[in-house]
């Protein structure tokens, strides 16, 4: 009995990894409708910043702009602690989408996690131009409305939400980056419609969620994987 057992476990994870090996290969021939370089904007955005970015927020943003800039669509993961400095990249990411013409979409689980990310993006992007605003349930329909059609054309940069983003009415202009916040917390059918809203744009997915790196790259082996693992200082 123990060997069946083990023999079903096998047969079990096997398959899982051979259809997670499948959904890499079928991303890794995905070519973007877009490539973005890393530019003299990049230097600007983090000469702006009051404060230097860790080591490890460096490496992860050489890694994020070599995906951008390959001509695939980029797929990958950031894994850090709370405080870690996760959504200065994603930060950094929607900065460079803006100044190339693309919106960015950032989804979070909770409304009070997306209050969070909007209040920090504001402080960061919206000092150099880049207009960041916020969709949520609880918003009123004339709200929800007015901010949609400012959406699709093209009024606003980064939109931060809760589910409220993949309903059919938010229609973006130009979506070139999808980020997703804890993204285990969200079905795969959420995840999928909010990035067909784009023409292939590129995808971010943050987690605090303290996952071993080889669980994880079990269990996202879809991706490609950055860690932070540097605190900023104080």
């Amino acid at each position: 009995l123990l060997f069946a057992r083990k023999r079903l476990v096998f047969d079990e994870f096997f398959m899982f990894l051979v259809g997670v090996r499948r959904l890499k290969e079928h991303r890794e021939d995905r070519h973007s409708a877009f490539m973005i370089k890393e530019s003299e904007e990049v230097a600007a955005f983090q000469s702006s910043l009051p404060y230097a970015l860790t080591g490890a927020q460096e490496r992860a943003l050489r890694e994020v702009y070599g995906d951008m800039g390959s001509g695939l669509v980029m797929n990958r993961l950031i894994q850090g602690d709370v405080g870690s400095g996760k959504t200065m990249v994603a930060a950094a990411l929607c900065y460079l989408m803006a100044k190339n013409g693309y919106q960015s979409a950032m989804m979070a689980p909770t409304e009070i996690l997306a209050d969070q990310h909007l209040k920090t993006l504001q402080t960061i992007l919206e000092p150099l131009g880049v207009t960041v605003r916020l969709l949520t349930g609880r918003m009123t329909k004339k709200q929800k409305d007015a901010l949609k059609q400012e959406l699709a054309k093209g009024g606003i940069d980064v939109l931060v939400g809760t589910h409220a983003l993949v309903q059919d009415s938010t229609i973006f202009r130009r979506l070139g980056l999808v980020v997703t916040d804890e993204q285990h917390r969200f079905g795969v059918n959420q995840r999928q419609r909010l990035a067909e809203k784009g023409d292939q744009p590129h995808v971010l997915v943050m987690s605090a969620t303290p996952i071993p790196r080889t669980l994880a790259m079990i269990v996202y082996g879809d991706l490609d994987i950055s860690v932070l693992d540097e605190l900023p200082k104080g």
